[in-house]
């Protein structure tokens, strides 16, 4: 896909939310965090990528959602509103996404990797979860998780009964959670950096965008890429923002 950036506008980019852990109260203080950015970022946003785990865990029934969560659901909803363009990458806490933001929010949701062009800038974007090698315990679960069969099952599930299950699941199992390797591991150990690596023997790609990791970082690969890892909402409070000729990782300040 080719974006055209308007002149004095951008592109930004935030991931790993989690809202809903590790309480409801302590949650609520970053989502209003999180909702002061996105009404920082109204004056030049051209687009905005939200890239996987908005929510701790998020499931779609035929009728119903989660509960909460209406004030961020709203600013989205304003911000796609008002004219900038919202795309959200699902994440392994909310893979269980349907049409609910397309159908409510106007917001496309994607399930895999995506390319853009931006300005003569080629960008790879992706959750990360599930890319490189190694990390084979997460890649069968997934496997279970995507399995049409067992969606449908879980469906059937009283949604109290569901949510109550499926947010012990995200917090306490470390497959999901991610919390056996917060730290970094180093260039020759981080999956996603081994992952794009090998995409720049095949691929001509100026920046590797990322969530999934929660480490924000910005690292110079071959060719003159960089690999970018937007960091969280929980302990950075880091956000991505490329204006057509630099990509740069930011923390917000109130």
């Amino acid at each position: 896909m080719k974006i055209d950036l308007d002149p004095g506008k951008k592109i930004y980019f935030a991931s790993d939310q989690h809202f809903g852990i590790p309480n409801a109260v302590e949650s609520k203080k970053r989502e209003d965090k999180f909702i002061r950015w996105m009404d920082s970022v109204k004056k030049d946003a051209q687009v905005l990528f939200l890239m996987g785990d908005l929510f701790d865990f998020w499931h779609e029934w035929k009728h119903v959602v989660p509960k909460g969560y209406i004030r961020v659901l709203g600013k989205i909803a304003e911000l796609k509103d008002s004219g900038i363009d919202i795309y959200f990458f699902v994440g392994n806490h909310d893979l269980w996404m349907k049409n609910y933001f397309e159908e409510e929010l106007g917001v496309p949701v994607f399930f895999e990797k995506r390319y853009y062009e931006v300005n003569g800038k080629k960008l790879l974007l992706a959750h990360g979860d599930g890319l490189g090698p190694g990390d084979k315990g997460y890649k069968r679960m997934k496997k279970v998780f995507t399995n049409p069969a067992a969606q449908w099952a879980f469906r059937w599930l009283h949604p109290d009964i569901a949510m109550r299950i499926a947010n012990y699941m995200s917090q306490k199992n470390k497959l999901i959670s991610g919390d056996e390797d917060k730290a970094f591991l180093g260039e020759d150990k981080e999956f996603l950096i081994l992952y794009s690596k090998e995409k720049l023997k095949t691929e001509k790609i100026d920046y590797f965008v990322y969530g999934h990791r929660h480490l924000p970082m910005v690292l110079d690969l071959e060719n003159e890429a960089k690999y970018i890892n937007l960091g969280d909402w929980i302990s950075y409070f880091t956000y991505g923002v490329f204006d057509g000729e630099q990509f740069d990782l930011k923390k917000f300040e109130d």
